[in-house]
């Protein structure tokens, strides 16, 4: 059970370099004894197997040695977004916590919680490390971005959290992607799970993470001669601008992992052609982990890979149901619940599936295509959002494009344009027009220079929203 397999690989080259922070190098035989005198910390505090451990904190050495801990004693483990609002993290601690653990010195307020710091925990004479999880109790609560609603704690077993990190048991899109992971650059919170899993497989596949709270840049990726990050689109649609007008040298990447919503094959096109053929998309949720990837291989030999999201796991059970598409997975990694909401829990997951609240198809390549995770109705005619948002970005001129409606189902665009190109709204919307129908077609078109973005880096469709009454009559 994890943290074994990180654990592991942390005592078996205790003089590697593990951990690169702030100037400091921490090696694997330094990091599992922080690890160890942070368990007993925890332990002290009367800490255990199905106790309920928060943790808000940032990305540093201290903050994933906490993380491991507190798996170590197989407690529930749920991290903190570091932006959430007071009324966010107090809704948060509703959620049956027995402790927080907070960076020394911080104040997040008056809570009905004890507050450990990390400094405290490992100040504790390190003992034994050995791990107490149990199989069937959850090891990990993950919250939704809450782009579309109130955030959910997606809860998942330590059996199904375990498996991320059994190296022999990779899928071989997997395991040829870690291939990449030397050098790994994690500058988001771990309460991200695309950062906190890839940074403890990094370290099982031998490499050393990178862990920063600087902003992404290229400066930053050259003088960390980072092999493999990760990041959502928007976040890559900035480090392109960045690097066009402020280049590095990026020859040391060798993989940039894409998350969150999928890309438009425009930004896509456009990353290969800056960056080379190292761009890997995974899809996904946070109630069902990977469920697909779209690999360079796929890209290069699938005439049409750019407009999809990949080929789904081999370890994935994919089922698509009903006239319009609907998306059911089983997976390994899938969670068995929303943490203490039991009516959406019997919504989301039903007879061992998930419904992802996507819409798709798999092709005859064997590829995912999304049609969209909404419909918008109009008339007598359904619109995916999805659709028309990849069918703008097949425009020269569009690299990203998101689509949103009024209550009265009126359809609005926002695009931000490839570097050196001007926004022709009437050529957008006779484009729509032509390709899907009058319906499609958006009311009016906004050029953004940057998209809006939850803590979770997803585009901010509410934020979009907030907008529209500005745009129309």
């Amino acid at each position: 059970m994890f943290p074994a397999p990180v654990l592991e690989a942390l005592r078996m080259t205790p003089g590697r370099t593990a951990i690169e922070h702030g100037g400091r190098e921490i090696t694997c035989g330094e990091l599992l004894t922080t690890v160890a005198r942070m368990a007993a910390g925890l332990r002290a505090a009367g800490l255990g197997p199905g106790d309920g451990v928060a943790l808000l904190t940032g990305t540093n050495p201290d903050a994933y040695a906490a993380h491991l801990a507190a798996h170590a004693l197989g407690c529930r483990v749920a991290a903190f977004r570091p932006r959430w609002s007071a009324a966010q993290i107090a809704d948060a601690l509703g959620h049956r916590v027995d402790a927080l653990i907070v960076e020394p010195g911080a104040s997040p307020g008056p809570l009905d919680v004890p507050i450990l710091d990390t400094a405290t925990l490992r100040s504790h004479p390190a003992e034994p490390l050995t791990s107490s999880a149990r199989p069937d109790d959850i090891a990990r609560v993950t919250f939704t971005s809450g782009s579309t609603d109130r955030p959910k704690g997606c809860a998942q077993t330590y059996r199904a959290f375990s498996t991320a990190y059994q190296r022999d048991d990779w899928p071989p899109q997997l395991a040829a992607l870690m291939t990449a992971f030397q050098r790994c650059l994690v500058y988001e919170s771990l309460a991200s799970p695309v950062m906190m899993t890839y940074l403890g497989r990094c370290l099982v596949a031998g490499g050393t993470a990178i862990m920063t709270d600087e902003n992404l840049t290229p400066a930053l990726l050259e003088r960390h001669r980072v092999t493999a990050t990760m990041m959502p689109a928007p976040r890559l649609q900035v480090l392109l601008a960045t690097q066009h007008y402020h280049p590095a040298d990026l020859t040391a990447l060798r993989a940039v992992v894409l998350n969150g919503t999928p890309a438009d094959p425009g930004l896509l096109a456009a990353a290969i052609d800056r960056l080379g053929p190292i761009i890997w998309q995974g899809y996904g949720k946070a109630e069902s982990g990977l469920i697909a990837m779209l690999t360079p291989t796929d890209i290069a030999t699938c005439p049409d890979a750019l407009t999809t999201v990949g080929r789904p796991l081999p370890t994935v059970t994919l089922s698509i149901r009903d006239h319009s598409g609907q998306i059911w997975v089983r997976t390994p990694h899938m969670m068995s619940m929303y943490w203490n909401n039991p009516s959406q829990t019997a919504e989301a997951v039903q007879d061992g599936w998930l419904h992802t609240r996507d819409t798709g198809y798999l092709g005859p390549d064997g590829l995912l295509r999304l049609t969209s995770g909404e419909t918008i109705p109009i008339t007598a005619e359904t619109c995916y959002p999805t659709t028309i948002e990849r069918l703008l970005t097949t425009h020269p001129s569009v690299s990203q494009a998101y689509v949103t409606t009024t209550p009265d189902s009126t359809i609005h665009a926002f695009v931000v344009p490839t570097p050196g190109h001007q926004i022709d709204d009437q050529a957008l919307q006779s484009l729509i027009t032509s390709s899907l129908s009058a319906s499609h077609t958006p009311q009016t078109i906004t050029v953004l220079t940057t998209v809006p973005t939850t803590p979770a880096g997803k585009p901010d469709t509410r934020a979009l929203a907030t907008l529209l009454p500005l745009l129309t009559p």
